[in-house]
């Protein structure tokens, strides 16, 4: 039981280069795609479909589009921002703000159009395309939260899976926003009506990533007896 722990709280995200020339044995992605394969899923749907792409063709078209960082983000982002460790450590949620370019720790800072767009999708020796059919849902899920939790429950398998393996993972959300998940589609081959949550980054880093320091909150911090509140 303390080596699964070990795994969860060792889990982390590589969001750098990885190295183009070190591939990840096939037998190694196949223990990924079935630790997903194992995920809960509301209702048992299974609602998600997932495309491996390692054709260093279609990689380098994926990793052409370009993406845009919007005001949005940047103004919601700032809200979860620590400026210290010491900050870090004792808010307990949250990530550091050196994560980010110096701007977006400005407050009131609105995205300039030549230096916070045209950012190239990151790409690896392969990545996981994750797709998923919007319009079947869980019974009595409004709003198709249960299917959203389900994807959750894939990606952390997958991430859980492939940290144990020493595989790097990263997320790539913007695979998901306009205009990049219509570029994406086109070159896949993806049906109009199927949408694109996420995608995954496997691979193996060309440096060792930078160091921060993990917080997480007390568990007396979150939890409550027999009714809420303290």
């Amino acid at each position: 039981m303390q080596e699964v722990l070990n795994i969860i709280q060792k889990r982390q995200s590589a969001r750098i280069p990885f190295d183009s020339e070190r591939r990840v044995a096939k037998e190694d992605l196949r223990q990924i795609l079935e630790a997903g394969r194992w995920a809960p899923t509301a209702h048992n749907m299974q609602n998600f479909e997932i495309i491996v792409v390692d054709d260093k063709k279609v990689l380098d078209a994926i990793g052409s589009i370009k993406s845009t960082v919007s005001e949005t983000f940047i103004r919601e982002n700032y809200e979860h921002l620590s400026f210290s460790e010491e900050e870090l450590l004792k808010k307990k949620v949250g990530i550091l703000g050196t994560m980010f370019p110096p701007a977006w720790r400005t407050p009131g800072y609105k995205p300039d159009k030549d230096t916070d767009s045209g950012r190239p999708v990151q790409t690896s020796p392969v990545m996981l395309i994750v797709v998923y059919d919007p319009d079947r849902r869980a019974p009595a899920s409004e709003g198709d939260f249960l299917g959203i939790v389900s994807l959750g429950c894939v990606m952390q398998n997958m991430w859980l899976m492939a940290n144990s393996l020493g595989i790097s993972f990263h997320v790539v959300s913007a695979i998901g926003t306009d205009p990049v998940e219509k570029e994406v589609k086109r070159i896949l081959n993806i049906p109009d009506r199927l949408k694109i949550p996420f995608a995954f980054r496997l691979g193996y880093p060309v440096s060792t990533p930078a160091k921060y320091p993990r917080v997480r909150r007390d568990i007396e911090d979150f939890t409550y007896h027999n009714r809420f509140g303290k």
